[in-house]
Protein backbone atom coordinates (compact mmCIF):
# COMPACT_ATOMS: atom_id res chain seq x y z
CA UNK A 1 0.00 0.00 0.00
CA UNK A 2 1.73 3.42 -1.28
CA UNK A 3 1.35 6.28 1.22
CA UNK A 4 1.43 9.82 0.13
CA UNK A 5 4.40 11.62 1.20
CA UNK A 6 3.50 14.51 3.98
CA UNK A 7 5.65 17.40 2.99
CA UNK A 8 6.83 20.82 4.87
CA UNK A 9 3.71 22.29 2.13
CA UNK A 10 1.20 20.14 3.70
CA UNK A 11 2.07 21.06 7.04
CA UNK A 12 1.82 24.97 6.25
CA UNK A 13 -1.55 24.49 4.57
CA UNK A 14 -2.62 22.20 7.53
CA UNK A 15 -2.04 25.04 9.55
CA UNK A 16 -3.28 28.03 7.46
CA UNK A 17 -6.56 26.26 7.57
CA UNK A 18 -6.59 25.51 11.27
CA UNK A 19 -5.46 29.53 11.72
CA UNK A 20 -8.62 30.74 9.77
CA UNK A 21 -10.86 28.42 11.19
CA UNK A 22 -9.91 29.20 14.86
CA UNK A 23 -10.07 33.18 13.90
CA UNK A 24 -13.69 32.31 12.15
CA UNK A 25 -14.30 30.78 15.81
CA UNK A 26 -13.01 34.08 17.88
CA UNK A 27 -14.88 36.35 15.64
CA UNK A 28 -18.28 34.51 16.01
CA UNK A 29 -17.91 33.64 19.53
CA UNK A 30 -20.78 34.87 21.79
CA UNK A 31 -23.07 35.21 18.07
CA UNK A 32 -25.51 32.51 16.81
CA UNK A 33 -22.92 32.52 13.81
CA UNK A 34 -21.83 28.67 15.09
CA UNK A 35 -25.79 27.77 15.43
CA UNK A 36 -25.89 28.54 11.65
CA UNK A 37 -22.41 27.09 10.79
CA UNK A 38 -23.70 23.39 12.37
CA UNK A 39 -26.88 23.16 10.63
CA UNK A 40 -24.58 23.93 7.18
CA UNK A 41 -22.88 20.96 8.20
CA UNK A 42 -25.48 18.81 9.36
CA UNK A 43 -26.91 19.78 5.79
CA UNK A 44 -23.97 18.83 4.20
CA UNK A 45 -23.87 15.51 5.81
CA UNK A 46 -27.29 14.86 5.33
CA UNK A 47 -26.49 15.36 1.42
CA UNK A 48 -24.00 13.39 1.39
CA UNK A 49 -25.57 10.11 3.11
CA UNK A 50 -28.72 10.68 0.65
CA UNK A 51 -26.04 10.81 -2.03
CA UNK A 52 -24.66 7.54 -0.87
CA UNK A 53 -27.68 5.59 -0.48
CA UNK A 54 -28.68 6.96 -4.17
CA UNK A 55 -31.76 8.71 -2.80
CA UNK A 56 -32.63 10.30 -6.27
CA UNK A 57 -35.45 13.01 -4.64
CA UNK A 58 -33.73 14.06 -1.57
CA UNK A 59 -30.79 13.90 -3.19
CA UNK A 60 -31.90 16.57 -5.85
CA UNK A 61 -33.49 19.04 -3.42
CA UNK A 62 -30.64 18.95 -1.39
CA UNK A 63 -27.88 19.44 -4.39
CA UNK A 64 -29.76 22.98 -4.79
CA UNK A 65 -29.67 23.67 -1.32
CA UNK A 66 -25.87 23.09 -1.78
CA UNK A 67 -25.39 24.90 -4.66
CA UNK A 68 -26.79 27.92 -3.90
CA UNK A 69 -24.66 27.45 0.04
CA UNK A 70 -21.91 29.59 -1.31
CA UNK A 71 -24.45 32.39 -1.74
CA UNK A 72 -26.48 31.68 1.17
CA UNK A 73 -23.09 31.81 3.43
CA UNK A 74 -22.41 35.15 2.30
CA UNK A 75 -25.75 37.15 3.39
CA UNK A 76 -26.12 35.43 6.20
CA UNK A 77 -22.56 35.46 7.40
CA UNK A 78 -21.99 39.26 5.92
CA UNK A 79 -21.54 40.97 9.27
CA UNK A 80 -19.28 38.54 10.44
CA UNK A 81 -17.36 38.30 6.78
CA UNK A 82 -17.24 42.54 6.86
CA UNK A 83 -15.50 42.47 10.51
CA UNK A 84 -12.86 39.93 9.22
CA UNK A 85 -12.01 41.31 6.02
CA UNK A 86 -11.66 44.62 7.69
CA UNK A 87 -9.24 43.30 10.53
CA UNK A 88 -7.11 42.07 7.24
CA UNK A 89 -7.10 45.55 5.53
CA UNK A 90 -6.25 47.54 8.64
CA UNK A 91 -3.02 45.69 9.36
CA UNK A 92 -0.81 48.45 9.03
CA UNK A 93 1.99 46.95 6.54
CA UNK A 94 -0.73 45.88 4.21
CA UNK A 95 -2.46 50.25 4.40
CA UNK A 96 1.03 51.49 4.00
CA UNK A 97 1.37 49.32 0.59
CA UNK A 98 -2.20 50.47 -0.88
CA UNK A 99 -2.25 53.63 0.49
CA UNK A 100 1.10 54.91 -1.67
CA UNK A 101 -0.65 53.32 -4.41
CA UNK A 102 -3.92 55.05 -4.18
CA UNK A 103 -2.66 58.01 -2.75
CA UNK A 104 -4.66 57.60 0.39
CA UNK A 105 -3.46 60.68 2.90
CA UNK A 106 -2.82 59.89 6.60
CA UNK A 107 -5.63 61.95 8.73
CA UNK A 108 -3.77 64.81 11.29
CA UNK A 109 -4.03 64.35 14.55
CA UNK A 110 -6.17 66.92 16.70
CA UNK A 111 -5.60 69.27 19.09
CA UNK A 112 -6.32 67.10 21.76
CA UNK A 113 -6.51 69.64 24.59
CA UNK A 114 -10.26 70.33 24.23
CA UNK A 115 -11.12 66.84 24.48
CA UNK A 116 -9.05 66.53 27.18
CA UNK A 117 -10.14 69.87 29.23
CA UNK A 118 -14.02 68.57 28.19
CA UNK A 119 -13.72 65.35 29.75
CA UNK A 120 -12.62 66.21 32.77
CA UNK A 121 -14.96 68.28 33.20
CA UNK A 122 -17.62 65.85 31.92
CA UNK A 123 -16.01 63.54 34.39
CA UNK A 124 -16.22 65.93 37.29
CA UNK A 125 -19.99 66.13 36.63
CA UNK A 126 -20.76 62.32 35.57
CA UNK A 127 -21.87 63.76 31.80
CA UNK A 128 -21.51 60.39 29.46
CA UNK A 129 -19.98 60.85 26.81
CA UNK A 130 -18.77 58.78 23.54
CA UNK A 131 -15.65 60.78 21.19
CA UNK A 132 -14.11 58.87 18.35
CA UNK A 133 -10.92 60.05 16.93
CA UNK A 134 -10.57 59.32 13.11
CA UNK A 135 -7.32 57.93 11.66
CA UNK A 136 -6.62 56.36 8.57
CA UNK A 137 -9.74 54.02 8.64
CA UNK A 138 -12.99 54.74 6.57
CA UNK A 139 -15.95 55.82 9.29
CA UNK A 140 -18.05 57.52 6.06
CA UNK A 141 -20.66 54.71 7.21
CA UNK A 142 -20.49 55.80 10.69
CA UNK A 143 -20.62 59.64 9.88
CA UNK A 144 -23.42 59.12 7.36
CA UNK A 145 -25.41 57.84 10.23
CA UNK A 146 -25.38 60.24 12.52
CA UNK A 147 -26.07 63.89 12.66
CA UNK A 148 -23.87 66.27 10.41
CA UNK A 149 -21.95 68.92 12.69
CA UNK A 150 -19.02 69.91 10.77
CA UNK A 151 -18.06 72.07 13.29
CA UNK A 152 -14.11 73.21 14.60
CA UNK A 153 -13.55 70.87 17.99
CA UNK A 154 -13.85 73.11 21.04
CA UNK A 155 -14.48 72.28 25.12
CA UNK A 156 -18.04 73.91 24.89
CA UNK A 157 -19.34 72.25 21.45
CA UNK A 158 -18.19 68.81 22.96
CA UNK A 159 -20.19 69.42 26.78
CA UNK A 160 -23.04 70.94 24.37
CA UNK A 161 -23.10 67.81 22.04
CA UNK A 162 -22.90 65.47 25.44
CA UNK A 163 -25.35 68.28 27.89
CA UNK A 164 -27.76 65.10 29.28
CA UNK A 165 -30.95 67.10 28.00
CA UNK A 166 -29.39 68.16 24.36
CA UNK A 167 -30.97 65.95 21.53
CA UNK A 168 -27.51 64.59 20.39
CA UNK A 169 -26.07 63.15 23.31
CA UNK A 170 -26.89 60.02 22.42
CA UNK A 171 -24.27 58.11 20.67
CA UNK A 172 -20.88 59.53 19.59
CA UNK A 173 -19.27 62.44 18.24
CA UNK A 174 -16.73 61.43 15.28
CA UNK A 175 -13.47 63.93 15.51
CA UNK A 176 -11.51 64.37 12.35
CA UNK A 177 -8.56 66.96 11.52
CA UNK A 178 -9.66 69.25 14.64
CA UNK A 179 -13.14 69.31 13.43
CA UNK A 180 -16.33 67.10 15.28
CA UNK A 181 -17.49 66.24 12.23
CA UNK A 182 -20.83 64.20 13.54
CA UNK A 183 -22.88 63.37 16.20
CA UNK A 184 -25.16 61.07 17.55
CA UNK A 185 -23.75 58.06 15.54
CA UNK A 186 -23.99 54.88 16.03
CA UNK A 187 -21.22 52.42 16.95
CA UNK A 188 -21.52 48.53 16.04
CA UNK A 189 -20.99 47.38 19.61
CA UNK A 190 -18.16 44.52 20.15
CA UNK A 191 -19.41 40.50 20.20
CA UNK A 192 -16.18 39.50 22.54
CA UNK A 193 -16.62 38.58 26.04
CA UNK A 194 -16.16 41.80 27.86
CA UNK A 195 -16.84 41.99 32.12
CA UNK A 196 -20.36 42.80 32.40
CA UNK A 197 -19.61 45.84 34.39
CA UNK A 198 -18.96 47.26 31.18
CA UNK A 199 -21.68 49.87 29.45
CA UNK A 200 -23.00 50.26 26.26
CA UNK A 201 -20.54 52.98 25.36
CA UNK A 202 -17.34 50.99 26.49
CA UNK A 203 -18.97 48.33 24.17
CA UNK A 204 -19.34 50.59 21.38
CA UNK A 205 -15.62 51.67 22.11
CA UNK A 206 -14.12 48.68 21.85
CA UNK A 207 -16.45 47.09 19.06
CA UNK A 208 -15.18 49.87 16.27
CA UNK A 209 -11.61 49.79 17.65
CA UNK A 210 -11.90 45.91 16.56
CA UNK A 211 -12.84 46.99 12.95
CA UNK A 212 -10.92 50.56 12.84
CA UNK A 213 -7.83 52.33 13.80
CA UNK A 214 -9.82 55.10 15.49
CA UNK A 215 -8.83 55.93 18.85
CA UNK A 216 -12.24 56.03 21.43
CA UNK A 217 -12.43 57.84 24.63
CA UNK A 218 -15.44 57.28 26.95
CA UNK A 219 -16.95 59.07 29.83
CA UNK A 220 -19.11 56.81 32.09
CA UNK A 221 -22.34 58.42 33.25
CA UNK A 222 -22.03 56.66 36.33
CA UNK A 223 -18.66 56.57 37.34
CA UNK A 224 -17.54 59.27 36.14
CA UNK A 225 -14.32 57.74 35.06
CA UNK A 226 -12.50 58.02 31.61
CA UNK A 227 -11.32 55.15 29.48
CA UNK A 228 -9.10 55.08 26.24
CA UNK A 229 -10.31 52.47 23.59
CA UNK A 230 -8.01 50.66 21.10
CA UNK A 231 -6.83 48.22 18.97
CA UNK A 232 -9.70 46.37 20.41
CA UNK A 233 -8.18 46.90 23.92
CA UNK A 234 -9.90 49.48 26.71
CA UNK A 235 -7.83 51.16 29.21
CA UNK A 236 -10.00 52.52 32.06
CA UNK A 237 -10.30 54.81 35.07
CA UNK A 238 -7.75 57.05 33.15
CA UNK A 239 -6.84 60.07 35.72
CA UNK A 240 -7.46 63.72 33.53
CA UNK A 241 -3.55 64.52 33.64
CA UNK A 242 -2.63 61.36 32.37
CA UNK A 243 -5.40 61.60 29.31
CA UNK A 244 -3.20 63.21 26.84
CA UNK A 245 -0.37 60.67 26.72
CA UNK A 246 -3.18 57.83 26.84
CA UNK A 247 -4.70 59.12 23.70
CA UNK A 248 -1.35 60.06 21.97
CA UNK A 249 0.49 56.84 22.59
CA UNK A 250 -1.90 55.11 20.03
CA UNK A 251 -1.96 58.06 17.05
CA UNK A 252 -0.28 55.97 13.83
CA UNK A 253 1.58 59.02 13.16
CA UNK A 254 3.44 59.68 16.17
CA UNK A 255 4.29 55.83 16.90
CA UNK A 256 5.68 56.00 12.41
CA UNK A 257 7.60 58.82 13.65
CA UNK A 258 9.24 57.10 16.61
CA UNK A 259 9.86 54.06 14.68
CA UNK A 260 11.54 55.88 12.43
CA UNK A 261 13.89 57.89 15.15
CA UNK A 262 14.81 54.79 16.52
CA UNK A 263 15.81 53.14 12.85
CA UNK A 264 17.92 56.60 12.57
CA UNK A 265 19.35 56.24 15.89
CA UNK A 266 20.12 52.39 15.45
CA UNK A 267 21.69 53.30 11.97
CA UNK A 268 24.11 55.75 14.08
CA UNK A 269 25.41 53.38 17.02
Amino acid sequence: MDFIPFTVIDFIDIFLVASIVYGLYRMTRGTNAPYILTGILLIYVLWVVVKALNMELLQTILGQVINVGVIAIIILFQPELRHFLQMIGRRQGGFSFLSRIFNVKDGNEPTLQPIITACAEMSATKTGALIVLAQRSDLSDIIDGGITVDARLSVALLENIFFKNAPLHDGAAIVQNDRVVAAKCILPVTQSPVPKSYGTRHRAAIGITETSDAIVVVVSEETGGISVAFGGKIERNIAPRNLMEAISKHFIINRESKRKRNKKTDKEE
